[in-house]
């Protein structure tokens, strides 16, 4: 990195071939907002001392120090003036060969040093050309010019320096108090007036008051008596003019006391060097205007060709204000440093000269550990810090992809200030310092708060356009949206421009980036996403934004981090998904909540309605399932009209609620209509008959009448409002066959609607297969329960009379299936005009399962009303071959094989009947045998009523028994159960 910026000199030089277009390529390097100026870090002095009185101090001991140390001065000549001189002026070419001279072609250690390129010559000011050639310009007075010293004054001060050199026999300028020396050998008489000399003495008076009192290199002894006596002569002179002379008595004294002061030492012992401009911040004061004269006079942005020269001359002040090589860097990177600043910024040069200066300031921290130094260390380097700090953490706003270099050595001197700071401190508290890497820490937090405050004035931007843009009706694109784009653009901008430069601190500079700018926006979308009442299309097209801008950020952070230890993971986890499709899935799912709650609130409505006529429509089915189903059908058109990628995942939860409402639907259509045990009649107790049991008029009519309201308020179990008569029930059964209908027709129009945009359409049928099926199970099991409730209605409850009440009560030649039969086909025509054609042959089966159930109950629990002899068989088996030809109705009815079928159990038990009794009871003992095993030895048990009739189960083989008009049949059930004959 040193090596980098060091060398950045040779390659500027290709760049620039003359001043003015320095000036005009650095001034775009950084805006140039306001011009600043940073206070002076090396503290201010206790008194009043203007910069001119502070530069004229410094020239005084520059000219001592360059006298005090011997040789003659040095000889500045061009090259141009060399060789115009050897011609016009031999005898000062000759005078000048005795001397140090620089030429414009002798490269500057220094500048190479610092990176500063070289430039051509340039003129001393003020003078001309001809002055120029009409005699060589020494370094020494280039330095006056540079330090804005008269020709007056400079020749004043020298006369002075001579005669102090010839008072003080040659003592070297640090053996000496220049002040006092100074007070000594000047007269009014050497100054223009007795004002400017009585100025001149007060400023010198002052001096020693801030070098020996205010800023002493020694502290003072507050048991010794020379300050304040120093104090009242200082006082006292700047109330009146002090007498100089040599042999003045206060002048005596008044050398006796800062002698006594400025001789001083830590140790006690004597010493040769006088103390009286070596304490801080003194010496950094005069020092300072000593540096400042590296600068060209005519450009204030330009360090002088001569300025190794002038370095070397004015280091011999050292030994006089206490300096030293690292104090020299720190303040020379102070003096580089602010006059970049304090020229506005427009000199790159400078910033990259301090910042090559700043690493060997790193050098000497490691190793001056001198408080006074680690003080001024401390303030410096803070002023610095703060002035690139306030650049770095918001570098969006003052660099571009035109001067990155420029960001680069901001960078650069922000990190190394911090990281020497951070050693020094620890040092100074002899703190065992902590491993860190300051320059990653201090990288990561520039980019995180430059990006932040790049999001928030883009942010910012947008709002004021979408203001203006709503005003003009223009761009009505959401507003986070738009963000989305232009932080996307943010983002690449950032991995293109200023990643490349902050990843030499910063591996991940690029993820740290976008992690930034994933979490500024995620907290937007965030307060957006919570405010969200229902699904809109401004809102889907946010989402989508998110979910682009996501995808952008992910992927630069990614791409940073191939090469890093932990394959950016820890960047990864800094961002959150935006699961912007889950926020999707979550609107969409309580759209779809919305839409299942209406369509519930409509299926309770439209049931209330209902009163399943079957003439409402030419269908025949219930008009409140074709407004259930139009609610569907408009559901799902709906939901397939969302602009959403993900229909497939979500449609399960769509069908799933419409499946749940349909079969609300369906239980309700179903719900108490009744089954077959509603309808199917009690069994009365078991009795035996007589042989009276057969005596006409037995069952008298009074009797007959009881018994059928007796068996009617047994069997009702409908509701009075109407609801439930056999042609509402045909209106259940259609209306359900055409939801299932209508479900497969939904199905399939649903994979149309998805075949343009989904590959994975037979995944999405078996979705909507599986998701209906429920819903078409629940109508096939409520056609079911309506057809076999339809069915027992009819024979058990509209049928009693002529079946349960009428059939075979009394004598049975008397009361056949005839009245029965006649009013079932009535029932059977009604059933075939009403119900549905898909489901007529099953109602018609349930009511023909019905009528057998129905004549097996007669015969076998019909009570004791009813009593059978075998001659009463071949009647009862006429009457059954009746009942089968009415549902085969000559080949127009059901199928022979399905009357075969539900007939079987009938016809195995009418042989029965026919059967002799005594052979009958033999089979009874048998089977029950068979049933109970060894128990029934003793004494036969009442075997139980299982409702399977059977010729072979012993409760039909009984009861056949119980209804048989025979003595036998009668003695063996009174002694073997007791039954009574009546109930």
């Amino acid at each position: 990195m040193s090596g980098r910026l060091r060398d950045r000199s040779s390659s500027q030089a290709k760049r620039h071939s003359h001043h003015q277009t320095t000036t005009t390529v650095a001034a775009v390097a950084m805006p140039n907002f306001l011009t600043e100026t940073l206070p002076c870090p090396f503290g201010e002095l206790a008194t009043n001392l203007s910069d001119s009185a502070l530069r004229e101090t410094a020239y005084e001991i520059l000219v001592g120090a360059c006298r005090s140390t011997g040789g003659k001065p040095l000889t500045y000549i061009s090259q141009s003036e060399r060789n115009s001189e050897r011609t016009a002026t031999p005898t000062l070419t000759s005078t000048a060969s005795l001397q140090r001279s620089l030429t414009s072609t002798a490269a500057s250690k220094v500048k190479k040093a610092l990176g500063l390129r070289s430039s051509g010559r340039k003129k001393v000011s003020g003078e001309s050309d001809s002055e120029r050639v009409k005699k060589a310009v020494t370094i020494g007075e280039m330095l006056r010019v540079q330090m804005g010293i008269s020709e007056k004054t400079d020749s004043r001060v020298r006369r002075a320096l001579l005669r102090v050199a010839a008072a003080q026999l040659g003592r070297r300028i640090e053996s000496i108090v220049l002040p006092l020396e100074m007070l000594q050998q000047l007269k009014p008489s050497d100054f223009p007036n007795q004002g400017e000399y009585e100025a001149w003495q007060r400023r010198n008076l002052k001096l020693l008051e801030i070098g020996l009192l205010l800023h002493p290199l020694l502290p003072l002894d507050k048991t010794d008596t020379a300050p304040q006596r120093l104090r009242q002569i200082i006082r006292g002179a700047l109330e009146k003019p002090l007498e100089t002379g040599k042999n003045n008595e206060s002048m005596q004294a008044l050398r006796s006391i800062v002698l006594s002061l400025a001789c001083r030492t830590f140790d006690g012992s004597a010493s040769e060097t006088i103390h009286w401009a070596d304490g801080f911040p003194l010496n950094l004061r005069i020092y300072h205007m000593l540096l400042e004269a590296c600068f060209d006079v005519n450009d204030e942005t330009s360090v002088i060709e001569e300025v190794d020269e002038v370095l070397e001359l004015i280091k011999k002040t050292w030994v006089v204000l206490g300096m030293n090589q690292m104090l020299h860097n720190l303040c020379f990177l102070w003096i580089l440093f602010n006059r970049y600043v304090a020229t506005g910024e427009v000199e790159g040069d400078l910033l990259f000269a301090a910042n090559n200066l700043l690493m060997e300031v790193e050098k000497d921290s490691k190793s001056m550990k001198d408080p006074n130094y680690s003080k001024i260390l401390s303030s410096t380097l803070s002023a610095i810090l703060g002035w690139a700090e306030k650049r770095l953490l918001a570098y969006h706003n003052y660099f571009h992809s035109d001067n990155t270099e420029l960001l680069e050595c901001v960078v650069s001197v922000g990190v190394l200030s911090a990281k020497i700071m951070v050693e020094d401190i620890s040092h100074e508290y002899r703190k065992k310092r902590k491993e860190i890497d300051v320059a990653h820490e201090r990288v990561d937090m520039y980019i995180r708060s430059s990006l932040r405050t790049a999001f928030f004035q883009i942010m910012e931007k947008v709002k004021s356009s979408k203001r203006s843009s709503n005003k003009n009706q223009q761009n009505q694109l959401p507003f986070l949206s738009i963000l989305a784009q232009d932080v996307s653009t943010l983002a690449f901008s950032e991995k293109a421009i200023f990643s490349p430069i902050l990843k030499r601190w910063h591996p991940l500079s690029a993820g740290v980036a976008v992690a930034t700018l994933h979490s500024c926006y995620g907290n937007e979308l965030k307060q957006f996403v919570s405010s969200i009442g229902e699904l809109t299309p401004d809102i889907l097209q946010v989402l989508r934004a998110a979910e682009k801008l996501e995808k952008d950020l992910v992927q630069i952070a990614v791409e940073n981090s191939v090469d890093s230890e932990d394959g950016g993971k820890s960047i990864i986890r800094e961002m959150p998904p935006y699961e912007a499709e889950s926020v999707v899935s979550n609107l969409v799912k309580s759209w779809i909540k919305t839409r299942l709650d209406r369509l519930k609130e409509w299926v309770d409505r439209n049931l209330q309605q209902e009163v399943w006529d079957p003439q409402a429509n030419k269908e025949r089915f219930a008009p409140s399932s074709v407004e259930v189903l139009r609610i569907v059908d408009e559901a799902l058109e709906a939901f397939f009209l969302l602009p959403i990628s993900i229909h497939a995942a979500l449609l399960p939860d769509l069908t799933n609620g419409i499946d749940r409402c349909l079969q609300h639907y369906i239980s309700k259509a179903k719900s108490d209509c009744g089954t077959r045990s509603t309808f199917v009649p009690s069994m009365p107790a078991l009795t035996r008959c007589s042989s009276r049991s057969k005596v006409s008029g037995v069952f008298k009519k009074k009797e007959k009448f009881q018994k059928a309201q007796s068996r009617k308020s047994q069997v009702g179990t409908t509701n009075g409002n109407g609801s439930f008569g056999i042609p509402q029930l045909c209106c259940r059964i259609n209306t359900l066959q055409h939801i299932r209908t209508e479900l497969d027709v939904l199905a399939k129009r649903t994979i149309v609607h998805r075949r343009s945009s989904e590959s994975h359409v037979n995944n999405i049928a078996n979705g909507m297969g599986k998701a209906f099926e429920l819903s078409a199970a629940s109508c096939l099991e409520g056609i079911q329960q309506l057809c076999e409730a339809t069915a027992y209605k009819v024979i058990f409850h509209d049928l009693s009379h002529v079946l349960w009440d009428g059939l075979y009560v009394g004598e049975v030649s008397s009361s056949r299936i005839e009245p029965f039969l006649q009013e079932l086909e009535h029932y059977l025509e009604v059933l075939s005009l009403t119900v549905h054609d898909r489901v007529r042959t099953r109602v018609i089966t349930e009511v023909m399962k019905a009528a057998f159930d129905g004549f097996l109950l007669v015969l076998l629990a019909g009570g004791p009303a009813r009593a059978f002899t075998l001659q009463d068989y071949e009647t009862i088996a006429e009457d059954f071959k009746f009942l089968t030809d009415l549902f085969w109705s000559n080949g127009d009815g059901l199928p022979v094989d399905l009357i075969e079928k539900f007939s079987t159990t009938v016809k195995a038990i009418l042989p029965l009947f026919h059967t002799e009794t005594d052979s009958l009871i033999e089979q009874f003992k048998y089977m029950t045998a068979e049933s109970y095993g060894s128990s029934a030895k003793s004494k036969l048990p009442l075997p139980p009523t299982s409702g399977q009739w059977s010729p072979t189960e012993p409760n039909t083989l009984l009861r056949v028994l119980c209804y048989r008009s025979d003595e036998t049949a009668a003695k063996f059930l009174k002694k073997t159960y007791n039954l009574p004959k009546k109930l």
